[in-house]
């Protein structure tokens, strides 16, 4: 039988202030409001189709941009899917997906391994999708890894239209995720030679 695998985290800055509830064995409901409309629609997608149940508010300083928002939301994500995989006995700690969106190939891979490693190939061909600078797609992986001490490899394989290139590094995002935090019941302790996934 699987524990509540669930984390509440809030963050509190002068730049935003976030309140987090993510449940990794979910159905995919959400209720986000990041502020900006675009970056709400992806968290939507992870949510969905990583079966994650997210609920997300965000104040921020978006008079200045997006960037303090965007960022600070992977941070607290990352934190959240840490302290949810507790001591991470019985994960698969590997995941891996391979997404197609009409023109665009997105490929995502991960390990939880406790280290934090980050690897982004990534051009988009437009600046912005509505009122979101593509450029913090990267910004946002980057403190998910960080913060969850997770290898996270992220490439573009093909595609020419921004929001579909976003949209799929997403949806990657949240297949390979939803592997790697799942449970195999052949995995007795942590999958590891070391004995620890910290």
């Amino acid at each position: 039988m699987i524990e509540n695998r669930m984390a509440e985290i809030t963050r509190d800055t002068k730049e935003t202030q976030i309140s987090m509830n993510l449940q990794l064995d979910g159905s995919g409901a959400c209720h986000i409001d990041t502020g900006i409309s675009f970056f709400d629609h992806m968290l939507e997608g992870f949510s969905r189709h990583g079966f994650f149940d997210l609920d997300l508010k965000v104040s921020g300083d978006l008079i200045v941009d997006g960037h303090h928002t965007v960022e600070d939301v992977g941070i607290v994500l990352g934190s959240a899917v840490k302290e949810a995989l507790g001591d991470k006995v019985g994960i698969k700690r590997y995941g891996s997906s391979l997404i197609p969106m009409d023109e665009t190939l997105a490929m995502c891979a991960i390990d939880l391994c406790g280290r934090p490693y980050f690897s982004f190939e990534a051009e988009f061909p437009q600046e912005h999708c509505g009122s979101f600078e593509t450029c913090l797609v990267r910004e946002f992986f980057y403190a998910v890894s960080y913060s969850a001490g997770m290898n996270l490899h992220m490439k573009m394989l093909s595609g020419v239209n921004a929001h579909h290139m976003a949209e799929a590094l997403f949806k990657a995002f949240a297949k390979a995720l939803d592997e790697a935090v799942s449970i195999d019941p052949r995995i007795k302790d942590v999958l590891s030679t070391k004995g620890t996934l910290g």
